[in-house]
């Protein structure tokens, strides 16, 4: 099944004519024909598009042209992330008819290497959101339990990967978005440092937090898709003109003289007790393999969701406030006597769900006069210290290692109190707090209702050092030799 194979590999056998795109591309299409209507991953597939796109890379590899290191690879996208093809609806109704006259910098660059794009992902609304329960568009399910969350707001993307309906996607991070629901579904997800890859094109979350990150079944896949996207962009000028490694060329070269950082606050009680045992199985694994585990003391690890919760709305109630039903988007219906301002409140009122206003009014809250200083100040201030607890850790270890969750995936439903689903994110916020680069990767499973779910371990290291951060992946993920490939019986019930 082209769909569950090394992207590498595949893309090796389209250009040498071994294997037809077309072929790939379809087998990927017919299963998400097959899968997509019980778990909801996709919100539209560019069948024809993709179809003619493989076409045009078996034409080019059969006249001896080299159509690319991802030639013919099927990718998916996450509904924020803009393509000149296509709706891209940030999974709310106030976007639901909008189409981009671009495509972000990270689209172009795959499609240059020859990726097939075959549609758009759903996600929580405008990426705010734990579960990808809060889509305007119906909840994303887990194909490993499809009575259970994905996890968010990358949900869709994470799903359509695990479910074998195409080899990778493209999610964005703008809290954990990448990496939560990578673990909760069983794959790769990587939140690079920000600044490595362009956000043009992204849909504005948190300015100062976002970014694409790709997610795929192997270490391996997944490096290759950061290198294809990372870079500088002039088009965005957060992005970084530091230089991109060949992630790939020294993969599978182990680091010397290993030293992971596991901070005390990580391991907690809080945690499922099978989460705290398969992070403890990984240690384990890693001691085998010759690491210095080191005890390290992150205490403003609980400090991170209230500063993640003060920064990110403050962010995104600026971001959003374009959406006003005038230059684009949804526009709400005025009765008689009524004026712009009722415009304004009518049009985002219906464009806009709960979870999404809620986070509108909190940031609006603290930036308004009088609590500016009180909380968004503040926060900054945090901020720099998470920042700064980070950087003495990494003088100390080359990675830092954890649970990417406290749980594995919940019931669909379950957390309806907004600081239960918000606590989901705790050991991933922090992350992008600080600007660093961090992965999550299959390390195990809990039982639960009889059924078997993935759970996730969390690296993290320095800012701009995906390359020891691949290549301590690797090192697990070659040491453990876990099977993640879900069983087709499990897809159908």
């Amino acid at each position: 099944m082209f769909t569950f194979e090394s992207i590498l590999e595949l893309s090796d056998a389209i250009r040498q004519r071994k294997v037809m795109a077309v072929h790939v591309v379809r087998e990927c299409l017919d299963r998400i024909d097959r899968l997509n209507p019980a778990l909801n991953a996709f919100h539209e597939v560019t069948a024809d598009l993709a179809m003619k796109a493989a076409r045009r890379i078996d034409l080019r590899a059969s006249a001896g042209e080299d159509p690319g290191q991802l030639a013919g690879v099927p990718i998916a996208v996450k509904d924020n992330i803009v393509t000149e093809f296509g709706h891209t609806t940030c999974g709310s109704r106030i976007l639901e008819n909008y189409r981009s006259p671009f495509s972000a910098t990270a689209i172009r660059r795959l499609i240059n290497a020859g990726a097939i794009i075959v549609g758009k992902t759903n996600c929580d609304e405008f990426a705010m959101g734990s579960s990808t329960e809060n889509c305007a568009y119906g909840p994303v399910r887990n194909p490993w339990d499809v009575t259970r969350v994905p996890g968010g707001s990358s949900g869709g993307s994470a799903a359509a990967v695990a479910a074998g309906m195409c080899p990778l996607a493209l999610g964005s991070e703008t809290g954990g978005s990448v990496r939560q629901p990578a673990s909760m579904c069983g794959v790769v997800g990587v939140k690079p440092s920000y600044g490595r890859v362009s956000r043009y094109g992204l849909v504005a979350f948190g300015s100062s937090l976002d970014q694409i990150g790709p997610l795929a079944r192997t270490v391996a896949d997944a490096a290759a898709i950061l290198s294809a996207i990372a870079g500088i962009d002039r088009h965005d000028s957060t992005s970084s003109d530091a230089a991109v490694p060949d992630y790939l060329e020294r993969l599978d070269e182990p680091v010397g003289d290993l030293r992971i950082g596991v901070p005390r606050q990580y391991c907690s009680d809080r945690n499922d007790s099978e989460v705290n045992d398969a992070v403890q199985n990984a240690i384990e694994l890693f001691k085998d393999l010759g690491a210095t585990i080191i005890d390290v003391d992150l205490p403003l690890t609980n400090y991170g969701i209230a500063t993640y919760y003060v920064i990110a709305p403050a962010e995104a109630s600026s971001n959003l406030a374009r959406y006003d039903g005038i230059r684009y988007g949804r526009r709400a219906d005025l009765g008689e006597g009524e004026d712009v301002f009722d415009l304004y409140a009518k049009s985002r009122a219906e464009g806009f769900g709960p979870e999404v206003q809620r986070r509108i009014m909190l940031g609006t809250y603290v930036l308004s006069a009088g609590y500016y200083d009180a909380y968004y100040k503040r926060a900054l201030q945090a901020r720099r210290l998470i920042k700064q607890e980070f950087d003495a850790a990494f003088a100390r270890c080359h990675a830092l290692l954890g649970p990417t969750s406290p749980t594995p995936a919940f019931p669909l439903g379950s957390k309806p109190d907004p600081l239960s689903m918000y606590l989901s994110d705790i050991y991933t916020v922090n992350t992008n707090i600080a600007g660093i680069c961090g992965i999550s990767i299959p390390c195990g499973f809990a039982i639960k209702d009889r059924k078997r779910l993935p759970i996730g371990l969390h690296l993290q290291c320095r800012a701009f050092d995906e390359l020891t951060m691949f290549r301590v992946a690797r090192m697990f993920e070659r040491g453990a030799e876990l099977n993640f490939q879900l069983p087709e019986l499990e897809l159908t019930r």
